[in-house]
């Protein structure tokens, strides 16, 4: 194994950038100082960068500047090869790799695109550069358009070739590899018996959203104005509809996604195009590209002006029609650093159909000590996604639970049901240009559950003289409903809390899902992600001021609860007092829960360093715990922080997070039997995405655990 990777292809048009995103996602969460190299970029207009270089050093946020991410463009390699002076294009490529090789830890390479017009010129070109660097390399074919034997053959003739330049061959990608191509290899595995290669081989099929281009690239591509619809621009585009017929016989072609290009002269064509994208019988269009230079009449204009919330993209190019189309066929569809819908389609769509624990295994040779956010993050969603579980999120028409609804469907991370009126939900949806449909969607007043749901609450809680009417109206209650979804196993946990208080979040809880047998508390933890390591804080959310006996049982909740997420427990029960240095009521508390969680780790078998009382500068520090206290197994090292009370827990975490810009995950929500996650009413579309991560993880845990009893 290297401590490099170079991704090849032999075509253009493979969906390479996909399969880079994924290959540095999978890296990454091995590995935190990467670098990425081209080390032959495209021939560019002056102040352009490459297009791959800027996605993967934006969306991944590594701090490299762009002139040391790559060598030569194309048209400098050629000439400096067909000059014969390829020994100073190598030489000079090598040299810039070794100066990143030094800083970094792994070196992902990407290759050329192949958009030039030799492609066998650009092939030795790889292969030589791969050979050169001592990389192996990842080849990543294209099944695009093609029937199951061309795959094939096409394939193993590319890796041949590449073995008998001495490449080693790291794996094989088949990518966009057509529905018939995984028909014929799910009954007669063809590739892998005419290669009989010793590496993995992965077939990831065609994906629309990926391939497809959206608006935005029909702007860039044509140099188009955009007159209206300027927050669709990221729509999808399926297909070019040429409108030059009458209305009633036009609206017969519109399909999913069509792309209306027309003159700017045919205003019947416009305006029912409009209207078509708001009505529901007919499919959603994608946008209206207006040819000619011919400008909208004012009439025209002004009813479009007047319209509230134009449906769709329109665009205004200065081409006739015909010169507009045969430009627009040769477009295809490119993630932008910004497009984040497109990118989380791309890293779910990889994930789904390559074997990451493999692939890792096969290139990346080292581990870092360190573990970034990014990394972090990364290993929650690969963790939640191996074993989908279900999560009910109660505020179905929120735009940022819709916007991580988007997300988490794409990734695969887990499985949603969204609660609200169900129209209501999929319109607000289709404004934001969101895809939901993988959801399920209920109104709890309209559910197949509301009746029962109404007598199981009402039976529960008959003891506290509730009467049947109340029952209703909390059934009616979103976050009831929700919460009652999960005691009856019809969801494996909820997330709540972007537009509502952490009490009114976690109350339906404390009444009928409960504690877990032998937790007497309900409390939280948040997991802060530093720039190279990742803590747990605890209690920061709940419990306002907990005795001895409940701050222990805190510290024994998130031992555990941090041991779910891959933290191995060092647990440091603070004060303001570092062993027995200080006293005063509080040190004592401190003090007694510290004894009281030694002796319930006894009683339940629990085996891991834990300390208290502890200052936060003795359990964070090595250097101040070597002063403070030297023998302590927990002090300098402490991975899980235990604060005395609410006020300095809230206050602590918060400061933490700002001052060292950490990223803080939760709170998530712990003692509970079945998993109920509360948001923060500031939190961002990948907050959502994340605590429904961490959710789905608890739940998939406390599923195991029930199993085994």
């Amino acid at each position: 194994m290297s401590n490099n990777l170079y991704v090849t292809v032999a075509e253009e048009r493979s969906g390479k950038s996909a399969i880079i995103l994924g290959v540095m996602q999978v890296i990454l969460k091995e590995i935190s100082r990467i670098a990425f190299f081209r080390p032959i970029i495209n021939d560019h207009v002056f102040g352009r960068v490459d297009h791959d270089l800027n996605l993967v050093l934006k969306y991944f946020k590594l701090d490299i500047p762009y002139e040391d991410t790559h060598a030569y463009t194309l048209s400098q390699a050629r000439q400096l090869i067909t000059s014969g002076q390829e020994e100073i294009l190598y030489e000079n490529i090598l040299k810039k790799y070794k100066q990143l090789e030094a800083k970094y830890d792994f070196v992902l390479c990407e290759g050329t695109d192949f958009r030039g017009k030799d492609p066998g010129f650009e092939f030795d070109l790889n292969a030589n550069i791969a050979t050169n660097l001592g990389a192996p390399v990842l080849v990543v074919a294209s099944g695009r358009d093609k029937s199951t034997e061309e795959i094939c053959t096409h394939t193993a003739i590319t890796i041949d070739t590449l073995e008998e330049k001495g490449v080693e061959i790291a794996a094989c990608i088949i990518n966009r590899a057509p529905d018939s191509f995984l028909r014929d290899t799910a009954t007669n595995p063809k590739c892998r018996e005419q290669f009989g290669r010793e590496f993995p081989l992965y077939v990831i099929p065609e994906n629309k959203a990926l391939g497809n281009p959206t608006i935005d690239d029909v702007k860039r591509w044509l140099g188009a104005e955009v007159l209206y619809g300027k927050p669709s621009m990221l729509n999808l585009v399926d297909n070019y509809l040429v409108a030059a017929m009458q209305i009633s016989n036009f609206l017969e072609y519109i399909k999913e996604g069509s792309l209306i290009i027309t003159p700017g002269d045919r205003s019947d064509i416009i305006i029912s195009s409009l209207a078509s994208r708001i009505s529901s019988a007919y499919p959603n269009i994608s946008g209206i590209l207006i040819t000619g230079g011919l400008e909208l009449s004012h009439s025209v204009q002004r009813l479009i002006q007047g319209w509230t919330g134009i449906p769709v993209p329109v665009l205004f190019v200065e081409s006739h029609t015909f010169d507009t189309v045969h430009s627009v066929n040769e477009l295809y569809g490119r993630i932008e650093a910004t497009d984040s819908k497109r990118i989380a389609t791309a890293l779910g769509w990889f994930s789904k159909y390559v074997n990451v624990t493999e692939l890792t295994k096969r290139v990346v040779s080292q581990r870092s000590t360190k573990i970034t956010p990014r990394m972090f993050e990364y290993s929650l969603i690969e963790k939640a996604s191996q074993d989908k579980q279900h999560i009910v999120m109660p505020e179905g028409q929120g735009e940022r639970i819709l916007g991580a609804t988007d997300i988490i469907l794409r990734r695969g991370i887990a499985n949603i049901t969204l609660l609200g009126r169900v129209d209501e939900i999929r319109a607000k949806a289709s404004k934001l240009n969101l895809n939901i449909e993988g959801a399920t969607i209920i109104d709890p007043t309209a559910s197949e559950y509301y009746d029962d749901f109404v007598l199981t609450y009402f039976d529960i809680r008959k003891h506290k003289n509730i009467v049947m009417d109340v029952a209703r109206d909390r059934m009616s209650d979103p976050t009831y409903f929700g919460t009652m979804m999960v005691h009856k196993d019809l969801a494996d946990g909820m997330v709540s809390g972007s537009v509502t208080t952490t009490a009114q979040t976690i109350r339906p809880a404390f009444e009928f899902i409960k504690t877990k047998p032998g937790v007497s508390v309900v409390s939280s933890i948040f997991i802060m992600c530093f720039q190279s390591k990742v803590l747990a804080f605890g209690d920061c959310a709940v419990v306002p001021n907990p005795d001895a006996r409940q701050l222990a049982e805190i510290a024994l909740s998130s031992a555990e609860t941090a041991q779910i997420y891959g933290i191995e427990p060092r647990v440091a029960l603070l004060s303001y007092s570092t062993g027995i240095s200080g006293s005063g009521e509080d040190v004592d508390k401190v003090l007694q829960a510290t004894d009281i969680a030694r002796q319930l780790m006894r009683e339940r078998g629990l085996d891991f360093p834990l300390d208290g009382p502890l200052q936060y500068d003795a359990a964070f520090d090595p250097e101040v715990a070597a002063f403070k206290s030297p023998n302590s197994s927990v002090a300098g090292h402490a991975t899980v922080f235990i604060f005395p009370d609410l006020n300095t827990g809230n206050n602590t975490y918060k400061a933490v997070q700002r001052a060292a810009h950490a990223v803080a995950m939760g709170p998530v929500l712990q003692g509970l039997n079945k998993p109920v996650n509360d948001l923060s009413r500031g939190c961002t579309v990948q907050d959502i995405v994340d605590t429904v991560a961490l959710t789905a993880i608890q739940a998939q845990v406390g599923k195991k655990k029930l199993a085994s009893r």
